[in-house]
């Protein structure tokens, strides 16, 4: 995990708290989790305490040994939104280049990914999907209205929002040009 110092402070912050914590939970000491996650327990000690810049896929081996999703070691251990994560995970060497990981939502069977584009004054209204189907949007053009039975959310180029899709929504462009967003389908 490469950040700048701030958020790299606080997500190592995150990631030690929330491993050492579901390391406890499970009754396991750091040389189980060392054995079972592959990780060098000298590397799970440093990353416990905060010392460590971690990798993505050695996050992914410990997430697997703890049998936990790869979100519960990254996210804010007060995050009231399970679903909302919205933390810098990986930042390269070369400015801009980052990965920040927006959202989670569990799966029962498969996640359709979707491109979708809305012209002005377009409209799509959805019948509600079945109980445990969620949707994941991220708006990367223009602006999306979308109608939550009777709650409107507006989310702009660069934000994102997830819902249960077990209810009537509509996704609308009330704005001047063409927004253009990704949708993810978890069933």
């Amino acid at each position: 995990m490469h950040k700048d110092s701030s958020q790299r402070a606080s997500v190592l912050q995150h990631v030690s708290q929330n491993i050492r914590r579901l390391r406890h939970a499970g009754e396991m000491s750091q040389s189980t989790l060392a054995q079972k996650s592959g990780v060098s327990r000298r590397m799970l000690v440093a990353i416990e305490a905060g010392e460590k810049n971690v990798s993505l896929t050695t996050l992914d081996l410990i997430a697997q040994a703890l049998q936990v999703a790869f979100s519960d070691l990254i996210k804010a251990p007060d995050n009231r939104d399970p679903s909302r994560i919205n933390e810098l995970a990986w930042t390269g060497v070369h400015p801009g280049s980052k990965a920040v990981l927006l959202a989670s939502s569990a799966a029962s069977r498969e996640v359709e990914l979707w491109e979708w584009r809305l012209e002005p004054g377009e409209v799509y209204p959805c019948e509600p999907d079945a109980d445990g189907w969620s949707e994941q949007l991220f708006v990367f053009e223009g602006c999306l209205t979308l109608q939550v039975e009777g709650q409107q959310h507006l989310l702009n180029a660069g934000e994102f929002f997830t819902f249960a899709s077990n209810r009537r929504y509509a996704y609308r462009n009330d704005g001047e040009v063409a927004t253009r967003f990704v949708r993810n389908v978890v069933i």
